[in-house]
């Protein structure tokens, strides 16, 4: 039987001798070893690199071992180096140890498509600030809102709904949640620096982000005045007043100088001062139930003496 050779496709030796494995490794992404000096960091990034005991742990890692997980980023639009996406902290960390180059991975990424590889490779970090995640989940909804971006949606109401619902999907949230974080992105720095610090509590903070950039900064000087910290409560009737055009930094003050009822409530006894009188391997569920014991004999000797 005459083959047609008109009908036969031949292929290059290298394609007929190489195997699947060879051209899957060829279509996956190659490391490159980049001078740490061409990478520049994210723009407007969102996540805090600190000087911190996790930092001196990195250091000490990558000094001994080098950095093990490639870091991603792209290329700069005017070509000047690379921008990272995924790695802040461990060029950081490499700079200290005294690194010249980093492996990393070179993608071609589009602004939105960056904004949120950056933001989901960095939350899966353990320990994150409350700034952090709130700047962090509003670059995400915008850049999900710009992907989404569709002329056949007639409501925007509803493209947002769903770009919020998404961004707590991926985080585990409610869409709630995201919004009461992206709140706090409306907070002045020294506000926003208390609520990392633990000195504003998250719910407070939330109600707080609702007052104008004066009307927190004069709650700042009352709260300072006053060295109390706001309790729900309280702040929302500081949202509220604000909201009436009622809001003074003397009613601030006042507000801020009531009792909050739980002080009323509660009797708070240190850490520090209760252990000197426990055993070290006391846990606090084992002082808590000693306290409750003792008190209850002291409770029946004096019954007894009344009784006397």
């Amino acid at each position: 039987m005459q083959i047609d050779s008109g009908n036969l496709a031949l292929k290059g030796l290298d394609d007929l001798f190489s195997t699947e494995e060879n051209r899957q490794e060829e279509q996956r992404e190659q490391v490159q070893q980049i001078p740490i000096d061409a990478l520049h960091p994210f723009t407007n990034h969102p996540f805090k690199v600190l000087d911190d005991e996790a930092m001196t742990r990195t250091v000490e890692s990558i000094a001994q071992y080098g950095v093990l997980a490639p870091l991603i980023a792209r290329p700069r639009p005017d070509g000047d180096g690379y921008e990272i996406i995924s790695g802040h902290r461990r060029q950081y960390a490499a700079k200290l140890a005294g690194l010249d180059t980093l492996p990393v991975i070179v993608r071609q990424m589009s602004d939105d498509a960056a904004v949120i590889l950056m933001v989901d490779s960095n939350l899966q970090r353990e320990h994150i600030l409350p700034s952090e995640k709130a700047f962090a989940y509003k670059m995400k909804l915008d850049a999900i809102k710009n992907q989404g971006a569709r002329s056949d949606l007639t409501s925007t109401q509803v493209a947002q709904k769903l770009s919020v619902e998404k961004v707590g999907d991926d985080a585990g949230v409610s869409k709630d949640t995201i919004r009461r974080f992206i709140r706090l992105t409306n907070l002045v720095p020294e506000l926003l620096d208390m609520v990392d610090e633990k000195k504003i509590s998250f719910n407070p903070a939330v109600e707080l982000s609702y007052l104008d950039e004066s009307q927190q900064r004069a709650f700042l000087e009352a709260m300072d005045g006053t060295q109390n910290a706001p309790s729900v409560s309280q702040a929302q009737q500081l949202k509220k007043m604000a909201q009436c055009g009622e809001f003074t930094y003397e009613k601030a003050f006042d507000i801020l100088g009531q009792e909050k009822k739980s002080e009323q409530d509660t009797v708070t006894i240190k850490n520090d001062i209760l252990r000197k009188y426990f055993p070290r391997s006391y846990t606090p569920r084992q002082m808590e139930e000693k306290i409750i014991q003792l008190l209850d004999a002291w409770q029946k000797k004096q019954q007894r003496h009344n009784e006397r």
